[in-house]
């Protein structure tokens, strides 16, 4: 009898993960005190990404490698750092420029992922709302860890430091 409850238990637990949402989205949004001019060139291009990116503080030792264009679809930026930071490689796969920016993050360890990253930027006048978003899809695994570990105070965390260092860089320029 108490085996039973037991699987019972076991079974309703793993259909409540499983009916979890398959996909997730984190977005963070900063208004900047810059053109979309000023801004778009610090995100279109990775060699940039080293000024404001919050990740590329977790390891000062981080391999860096860049191929294809300089900037822009196609720019590729793989890096392989400690294991906070981990390997992964990002690719621009759409530009719009001063106004949107579309990339394909593929993360190799700690763990296999593969994501989109989104930039917008919406001209507001006297702003410029600049807007970061990450979303894919959601195995079980993914659903069952997302019961334990937030990926919106994980990742938006990190998009808000780094909205914040781009903030501070383009309000200087």
């Amino acid at each position: 009898m108490i085996i039973a409850i037991i699987v019972l238990l076991l079974a309703a637990f793993l259909l409540y993960v499983a009916a979890l949402p398959d996909q997730f989205r984190v977005e963070r949004s900063l208004a900047l005190r810059a053109t979309p001019e000023q801004i778009f060139p610090l995100i279109n291009d990775f060699h940039e990404w080293e000024a404001w990116s919050p990740w590329e503080k977790i390891d000062p030792a981080v391999r860096r490698t860049y191929d294809g264009p300089a900037q822009g679809k196609g720019a590729v930026y793989a890096w392989n750092g400690n294991k906070q930071l981990g390997e992964g490689r990002m690719e621009i796969l759409e530009t719009q420029p001063f106004s949107y920016l579309r990339i394909q993050i593929n993360f190799y360890k700690p763990f296999a992922a593969q994501n989109i990253i989104e930039f917008r930027l919406e001209d507001k006048g006297a702003t410029t709302l600049v807007s970061q978003a990450m979303f894919g899809p959601c195995n079980f695994i993914s659903k069952l860890m997302s019961l334990f570990f937030s990926m919106d105070k994980m990742v938006g965390t990190k998009f808000d430091e780094g909205l914040l260092s781009l903030k501070n860089i383009a309000e200087k320029s």
